[in-house]
């Protein structure tokens, strides 16, 4: 199974939840936003060239806590890259593994690719009054894509966050991601780190996180001839 994390803005923590719910699910995390690329990247071949047909998709998988395929950082690997062969890639790559894919942000051309093969997608949406009308936009481009909304992330959350404002409005569940310096890490160490669910499973962050992950799999039986 193919899940999207998109989000309608930048800065919400899209990219981290794409890694923590890779991890949660043993899933291979994909990097597709290919000119802001934020997984962990090391050596070798990226996605970049795998969609330049530079290199085999499992090439691109790096080894660690999380299994990343990462995108390279140059505007010339971007401008190279033939999303065309997107979906065979991340298929390829997963070997059989579900594939968590961090989308790019916004409404840009190159969004809609990650969601037109997705099974589902997860919306990462900041509780500030102007980024409701940039995810119900993204959640329409998903809608129309074939991409099932499995839940809604609500990230960066205050004391008292719009819950039911977002669940009405996008007309999905809720989870409630807390700010957390456990999240805040986890693509800013040195190191590739394990999931949240791993490193503190009793922590409020690792309860959302496996709350996302629990939407997911309930999705599975929907998508079982994929798997």
């Amino acid at each position: 199974m193919i899940i999207a994390v998109c989000g309608g803005k930048g800065g919400v923590g899209k990219s981290t939840l794409a890694y923590e719910l890779a991890g949660t699910l043993e899933a291979v995390a994909v990097d597709a936003d290919l000119g802001m690329a934020d997984l962990p990247h090391g050596r070798g071949p990226d996605l970049h060239d795998v969609l330049a047909g530079r290199a085999a998709p499992p090439a691109a998988v790096r080894g660690g806590p999380v299994p990343v395929v990462a995108c390279g950082r140059s505007l010339a690997g971007a401008r190279a890259a033939d999303l065309g062969g997107f979906g065979a890639a991340v298929r390829d790559a997963a070997g059989g593994r579900d594939a968590v894919v961090d989308c790019p942000t916004g409404l840009r051309a190159d969004t809609g690719v990650p969601l037109a093969v997705a099974d589902v997608c997860l919306l990462a949406v900041s509780p500030r009054p102007w980024a409701l009308g940039d995810a119900l936009r993204t959640r329409a481009v998903a809608r129309d894509l074939g991409a099932d909304l499995a839940r809604v992330a609500l990230t960066q959350s205050e004391t008292e966050p719009p819950t039911g404002v977002v669940r009405r409005a996008l007309a999905t569940p809720v989870t409630v991601v807390p700010e957390s310096p456990l999240l805040a890490a986890t693509l800013r160490s040195d190191e590739p780190l394990p999931p949240v669910t791993a490193r503190a499973p009793e922590s409020d962050a690792a309860t959302a996180v496996n709350e996302l992950a629990d939407a997911v799999r309930a999705c599975r039986p929907y998508h079982a001839d994929i798997d």
